[in-house]
């Protein structure tokens, strides 16, 4: 009998030293990029082609303020990203990954090893920085770290520098593999890293700048905060990105005091795209944006975004700037992007029509009129093939500018990114995760379409919803797209059938996004790393929520004996008891946001957004499995366009991560030890600010 005893407790131990070791495999899974990563070339070869000479030379000098400019990314993300890029850039410079694939084997790294860090080397580049730009999670390289070492000692660009590559090795090697807690995600205080702020910075400080910044009239958007200790008193500096150090500068001082101070020094945004315009606006953008990069001045910025909407249906696209503020942990900064598409005249011309209706469907919106814009403005919606997106990631469609003066009295601009979706959107059956079988042939075949679908954004939360306001309106946007997606209009191309599987997928889809999107939530500091993401999880919950079998999720052990799930979606209840649930969110989203209800809209958002192991579904115990089924985020190889006598070339990579790392090392390689040793001079000024006590 004692025996008997004995093998049951030994067989419970190995249960339950198996399920940790499954559950610590599942958690450092997120802090890798796995070796069979997706990585696809974007195509715009024959959108490029059929540009004119005038337009390719416009493009092309676009395209170069944009890539310089996105180097900014770097500073923005963490103390380290700059030097590991530079460490990077100097290794694959001297020698390309077949070259160095040799040296690898040589150097004692195995096949799995070398490919490990060409996939953390491709990823540096993709998401500019050591943190995911979708999610916000760090990754750290798949092999040792005294074979990384190895490697970058055996290099030719050690053998010919190696003090220089010694001491920029020791600069990064440690907080490159470090997984402490804080350094886990981005994040403000305790809950992260971030250099937006000072290490010694936390949301109270953020919030006295915030209301410092308001009765300035200044805005927050190409700033980041500097905090130190003057004498016993807190001193903050608000440090703009400009190019000049002194000019039109405003320097000014305050109990507590503030100092406005660059940290982006060069000037990259140069006049030979002036010469390439296409038209007058064209030049007073560009004009506006050149004032905006020289002086660090938002409303030279808002001033060119006003001639951009005014420069309508262009065959080449561009926006540049301090953009999106998904990153900032206070919601206020923007993460530098720049981006040159070309127009697809076909698509646009289908969403030119949808836009063409849309004041029909706003009346259908389940909110009274006295809670919208007393003129709606008609965006310009456009369907464009990327030719270069600079910045941490390539997002699938646009609705910008930001500035909610400028939208709410002259107008925006929706831009979807054929090309992107095309690539973003093909899905192997196999790894379409928690669908039934019978959904995911359907699911693969309308995805694309579906997504195609307007999502009416429209104007945006200023600064004093902060932390909820990205994600609040992202949902209040998601859930617009799902209401009016019934109305027959909006499923442009599609009908019988065909328009009901569109809708169907279009619902699917998101209630799948929802429960995906438990990956970007953190247990530890209870919190949300993805805007998105967040938004369709509430979704989820409110749909859930809803009852009457319209959204089924279940927890089910998979073929391969692991955990898996289910999610199922009733189509015969979509137009009745989905309706009726998106309805009466949307009416209190809206009346909150309407009437400045910062705390009922955060109340409400807050309780939604909550993930736990308590209630019908164990949220925390479901997260586990997303992250044991999760499959890491393609990455994308863009093209670079280089000048030849009168003309301008074309140059393609490979869709793979030698590819993308080509395509880095070769679009910097005209003055790239200056361009280097100028990162790294920014960031080692900025090196003290990051430790507790600046």
């Amino acid at each position: 009998a004692c025996n008997r005893i004995q093998y049951l407790i030994n067989i419970n131990l190995l249960m339950i030293i198996s399920l940790l070791n499954l559950r610590l495999k599942m958690v450092d899974s997120q802090y890798y990029l796995p070796n069979d990563i997706g990585v696809s070339a974007l195509d715009c070869g024959e959108a490029f082609r059929l540009l004119s000479p005038q337009e390719k030379m416009y493009a092309h000098y676009l395209s170069r303020a944009a890539w310089y400019g996105g180097l900014a990314v770097l500073l923005q993300t963490s103390p380290e990203s700059a030097n590991i890029f530079v460490l990077l850039q100097k290794i694959f410079r001297k020698q390309t990954p077949a070259q160095l694939e040799q040296v690898a084997t040589a150097a004692g790294l195995s096949a799995e090893e070398y490919q490990a860090f060409l996939v953390y080397a491709a990823g540096l580049y993709a998401n500019m920085g050591n943190y995911k730009s979708f999610g916000d999670t760090k990754f750290i390289p798949n092999l040792p770290k005294e074979k990384l070492e190895a490697l970058m000692k055996a290099s030719q660009a050690f053998q010919e520098q190696p003090a220089e590559m010694e001491a920029l090795w020791d600069s990064c090697s440690c907080p490159l593999f470090s997984l402490e807690d804080k350094q886990k995600q981005l994040g403000l205080g305790d809950k992260g890293i971030t250099t937006y702020f000072s290490g010694n910075c936390c949301l109270e400080d953020a919030e006295l700048a915030q209301k410092f910044l308001d009765s300035k009239k200044l805005s927050a958007y190409n700033t980041r905060l500097f905090k130190r200790d003057n004498g016993g008193k807190a001193c903050y500096e608000v440090r703009l990105a400009s190019a000049v150090q002194k000019g039109q500068n405003d320097s000014f001082t305050q109990e507590p005091s503030y100092d406005v101070k660059p940290y982006c020094t060069r000037d990259r945004f140069g006049m030979k795209n002036l010469a390439y315009a296409a038209n007058e606006n064209q030049r007073k953008m560009l004009e506006e944006y050149r004032r905006s990069f020289t002086f660090g001045s938002v409303d030279a910025h808002k001033e060119g975004s006003r001639y951009w909407i005014k420069d309508k249906g262009p065959i080449v696209e561009s926006y540049i700037g301090f953009i999106e503020s998904y990153r900032d942990p206070f919601g206020s900064r923007g993460e530098f992007e720049g981006f040159v598409a070309v127009v697809n005249k076909a698509m646009s011309e289908r969403f030119a029509k949808l836009v063409g209706s849309a004041e029909v469907l706003l009346p259908e919106l389940p909110w009274p009129r006295e809670f919208e814009k007393d003129t709606f403005l008609k965006p310009d919606f456009t369907s464009l093939d990327v030719l270069t997106f600079a910045g941490s990631g390539i997002p699938a469609g646009i609705n910008i500018p930001n500035y909610d003066d400028i939208r709410q009295s002259e107008g925006f601009k929706n831009v979807s990114l054929g090309n992107v979706l095309a690539v973003a959107y093909a899905t192997q059956k196999e790894k379409l995760t928690f669908l039934e079988e019978e959904d995911k042939d359907l699911f693969i075949k309308w995805k694309g379409p579906s997504f195609e679908v307007l999502f009416l954004h429209l104007e945006t939360w200023d600064s004093k919803f902060s932390t909820i306001a990205s994600s609040y309106e992202e949902c209040r946007a998601e859930c617009v797209g799902l209401y009016l997606c019934l109305k027959n209009q909006v499923i442009f191309g599609h009908d019988g059938q065909d328009a009901e599987d569109v809708v169907y997928v279009n619902w699917l889809s998101m209630v799948r996004a929802g429960l995906l999107g438990l990956e970007f939530y953190t247990p530890e500091s209870k919190s949300w790393r993805q805007a998105h993401m967040q938004a369709r999880f509430v979704i989820l919950r409110v749909l859930l929520e809803a009852g009457e079998g319209l959204v089924g999720l279940e927890e089910v052990t998979g073929q391969d004996g692991k955990p898996d799930a289910r999610i199922t979606l009733d189509r015969s209840k979509i137009h009745t008891v989905g309706k009726n649930a998106i309805h009466r969110f949307l009416c209190k989203l809206q009346v909150l946001k309407s009437t400045a209800d910062v705390e009922g809209g955060r109340a409400l958002y807050d309780g939604y957004s909550t993930v736990s192991d308590s209630g019908a579904h164990n949220f925390l115990r479901l997260r586990e499995t997303v992250l044991l089924r999760k499959e890491a985020r393609k990455m994308f190889v863009q093209a670079n366009t280089r000048v030849s006598g009168d003309s301008v070339e074309l140059v393609e990579y490979e869709g793979s991560a030698a590819g993308l790392i080509q395509s880095f090392t070769e679009r910097f390689q005209d003055e790239a030890e200056q361009l280097e040793a100028d990162l790294l001079e920014m960031n080692r000024r900025d090196a003290p600010c990051w430790c507790q006590s600046c």
